[in-house]
């Protein structure tokens, strides 16, 4: 069975995002002054193979946890649907 994997990478809160920063600071420049915070992150789309979603889903753990996401700075969360 085939199931699509989105996964989203942010940096956790406690960690300063200079990118978020310097977007923010871009916006202000532009006259948009009602954003408050900026935060950057990763947006990653996987198509797994696997017997069921619960397959599915570890193999997307493990993948984040061992590859995709630095878990000292970062956070991940994804959803998977079927393909």
């Amino acid at each position: 069975m085939k199931f699509v994997a989105d996964i989203d990478i942010m940096p956790i809160k406690e960690i300063l995002d200079p990118q978020g920063k310097a977007v923010k600071l871009g916006l202000h420049n532009l006259g948009i002054d009602e954003i408050d915070e900026v935060r950057i992150g990763k947006h990653i789309t996987l198509k797994i193979e696997a017997e069921d979603k619960e397959q599915a889903d570890e193999k997307v753990k493990t993948a984040c946890q061992k590859l995709l996401a630095n878990l000292i700075m970062e956070e991940f969360s994804y959803t998977i649907n079927p393909a």
